[in-house]
């Protein structure tokens, strides 16, 4: 007899991931009966025409095919082969071959220099692992924390539906705390505490706070007292701290700045916290999605503890190579004077710019349109407009007609969570721009009629 649904585990049933789920399975539908789609739903750069960066790629080949060196020597820069020997070298038997569990040392070293010239403060290459994108890390420390049903996990509403996902996927519990709309999507105290007070009434062990900065998908970008507030929070209440910080690179407004929580955290001097960060190469301003890159570090994590995590990961082996060396590229471009500087400098500062004209090419034109509202995009490469609906309608009704009717494809609001009595959904900002204004003059057309 053949495997059978009800053979599954409840777990597995329950888990949903609306990045990519029914509308996005009617997008591919409808593409391929030739339809033209706009794919907004997902953080995937590349796919919408972003070029990667030189410097990457040139890494990348010459790791992959080190006889590059030898047969075509005068195709790539002097730096470009330098830096290529210095990863292979480190890797030991090239990108072919397992590294350790934690990724290989050299790599694991340039983030720990990263990390020391971003926050002035030390590093220990050994609290640092490297990973299949951010998103394996992630689901690392939950795995490591969520140890019976009634192990809660805070999450911030709106969120990245990974958190959701894996909360449900290892049968823990996600603990929601509201994000302030109408506040740019910070948080505040009384919004975290109440949030506790009502999951431990329930019975729910809470075990760590999720934070995304800057935002996915609302686009906010917290400030340095803000993050202060979060870990006087978590010491208060003996959690630990999860810091989602793909989006570093990607700030828009002016006067904002990224700030670390590694970074706060040292400064705070709280020894009693237990972080762990996230940084990934498939997200900023590189884009490599396909190539699942990325790292986490922890701080203030008990030896017995850390064996653990060890342990965990030594269950897949190693993150891909591939991956770890475009880490390695996210972590340590060219620096100025060397002969690839300035082109990766030119290409970083197109990407950036491009986006932040697109961010406020897209808010300011769905602002226009009465019965939509979207804050200022200050960061990473989303937004979630609230919108107005008919009596009886959902978001998720608004997005399936949305894509039959105009090719643009959006996850409704309720796949990330959102306050009752309000409607939303997420965008990219990530089609080219000639496509963001079509997009926004679409959704304007759209949404008046649809209303």
């Amino acid at each position: 007899m053949t495997i059978r649904l009800s053979d599954l585990g409840k777990a597995v049933l329950d888990t949903e991931y609306a990045v990519r789920g029914p509308i996005v399975a009617r997008a591919a539908e409808l593409e391929k009966q030739g339809h033209e789609i706009i794919y907004c739903n997902i953080g995937n750069p590349q796919s919408l025409g972003q070029k990667a960066l030189t410097w990457n790629r040139q890494l990348l080949a010459l790791c992959e095919y080190p006889e590059l060196m030898e047969r075509a020597p005068g195709a790539f820069p002097p730096d470009a082969i330098e830096t290529a020997k210095a990863i292979l070298s480190g890797t030991k038997h090239g990108l072919g071959a397992y590294s350790e569990s934690r990724g290989v040392r050299y790599i694991r070293e340039a983030v720990a220099e990263f990390i020391l010239e971003r926050d002035h403060i030390g590093v220990d290459p050994d609290a640092i692992f490297l990973t299949d994108g951010a998103s394996k890390g992630v689901q690392t420390i939950l795995r490591l924390l969520i140890g019976k049903p009634s192990d809660g996990i805070m999450v911030p509403i709106p969120q990245y539906p990974l958190y959701s996902a894996t909360i449900t996927l290892y049968e823990g519990r996600m603990v929601p705390y509201f994000l302030d709309e109408a506040n740019g999507w910070k948080l505040s105290r009384p919004m975290l505490e109440a949030s506790l007070a009502q999951a431990k009434a329930e019975g729910t062990a809470v075990k760590a706070i999720c934070v995304i900065n800057p935002g996915n998908p609302t686009g906010a970008v917290l400030d340095e007292a803000n993050i202060a507030m979060i870990i006087e929070f978590a010491q208060a209440h003996g959690l630990s701290i999860l810091a989602d910080e793909v989006y570093q690179e990607n700030i828009y407004l002016a006067g904002d700045e990224f700030t670390s929580f590694a970074k706060v955290l040292h400064q705070l001097e709280a020894k009693d916290v237990s972080l762990f960060s996230f940084h990934s190469c498939s997200k900023g301003f590189l884009g490599e999605c396909g190539v699942r890159g990325g790292y986490f570090e922890y701080r203030n994590v008990p030896d017995d503890v850390a064996a653990q995590i060890l342990k965990l990961q030594s269950v897949s082996l190693c993150a891909n190579l591939a991956g770890q060396a475009a880490t390695y590229a996210m972590v340590r471009p060219p620096k100025p004077g060397m002969p690839s500087h300035a082109q990766y400098a030119t290409e970083r500062r197109a990407i950036l710019d491009t986006l932040k004209q697109r961010a406020v090419l897209l808010a300011e034109g769905l602002n226009r349109v009465e019965g939509i509202s979207c804050n200022v995009i200050a960061g990473a490469m989303y937004a979630f407009p609230s919108i107005v609906l008919p009596p009886g309608r959902t978001d998720f009704d608004y997005a399936l007609a949305l894509l039959e009717q105009t090719g643009i494809c959006v996850v409704p609001g309720s796949g990330f969570g959102q306050a009752a009595g309000t409607a939303h959904f997420r965008t990219t900002i990530l089609p080219p721009t000639e496509k963001i204004q079509k997009v926004v003059d679409a959704l304007g057309e759209f949404h008046r009629n649809y209303r």
